[in-house]
């Protein structure tokens, strides 16, 4: 059995389990503990701090954040930037989308000099970046979220998939995906999570005894647009599972179960 076989038989055996019942604990108490915030069932109060300050350079800078000449901290949730992006994506204004998305993936983790600010404005600079994101837009409103996610892959220098499926899931809330399910954000928190139950599967099953299978596959970065998609239906038929069991809203969405099992680990 070849090792993409064997990566198949896990994701098989993944697919038919789904999360397990330590996940459904936690993710239950995490409801419990957060009900408040999501009455609505999208993470969209989910509110990240960052430095407008240490933005200074960044341009196109939209205008519904806050000014990079103010001292302090300010606060941007998803659904600000869900707005900001259906905003500059009527305009065709893809950039400051972009810069949108990148400032709430980084928030306090941007520094003028660090990985934020700098690699942005290192992406914003490439060549080809423009016709990059325009194209993944299109792709992904004729086609779906995986063809999306192939083609930004390795597309712009810089720009790798923890945060061009943060752009894609927040393109995605303002154009639906043609096929298949909506795109969703993948990090390495995450996929260290699907890693470690994929790890489970594999000792019990036999097919992935030593967890190089799930290491490959499940890896911290630069994963495979198959992979972005077994990600993305394994999540779908998971928020189903999750609000079967009683204590999650019925009515939540793929991406608040994201949020969840970004916030509160299993493991």
């Amino acid at each position: 059995m070849s090792r993409q076989d064997r990566a198949d038989a896990v994701d098989r055996e993944m697919a038919a389990r789904l999360l397990p019942g330590a996940a459904l604990h936690v993710l239950g108490r995490w409801w419990s503990e957060n009900a408040a915030r999501f009455t609505d069932g999208t993470p969209g109060a989910h509110t990240v701090r960052y430095t407008p300050g240490r933005w200074a350079h960044i341009a196109p800078w939209p205008s519904a954040l806050a000014s990079p000449s103010r001292s302090g901290d300010a606060h941007i949730s998803r659904a600000k930037v869900t707005s900001v992006v259906a905003g500059a994506l009527r305009r065709e204004a893809y950039r400051e989308a972009l810069v949108a998305t990148y400032v709430w993936g980084k928030g306090k983790r941007g520094s003028p000099s660090g990985s934020g600010p700098a690699s942005l404005h290192r992406i914003l600079t490439a060549e080809g970046l423009d016709a990059a994101l325009a194209h993944s837009v299109t792709t992904l409103s004729k086609h779906s979220a995986q063809a999306a996610y192939a083609g930004l892959q390795g597309r712009v220098p810089g720009l790798g998939p923890s945060f061009y499926t943060k752009w894609l899931y927040f393109v995605g809330r303002t154009v639906p995906a043609a096929t298949g399910p909506r795109p969703l954000v993948l990090d390495r928190v995450l996929a260290r999570h699907l890693r470690s139950w994929a790890q489970e599967i594999g000792r019990e099953t036999g097919h992935d005894v030593d967890g190089s299978i799930a290491d490959w596959v499940w890896r911290d970065s630069n994963w495979s647009p198959h992979r972005y998609a077994v990600y993305l239906s394994f999540m779908q038929a998971a928020a189903h599972q999750v609000a079967a069991t009683g204590n999650w809203p019925s009515h939540a969405s793929p991406d608040l179960l994201e949020y969840a099992l970004f916030s509160a680990s299993w493991t």
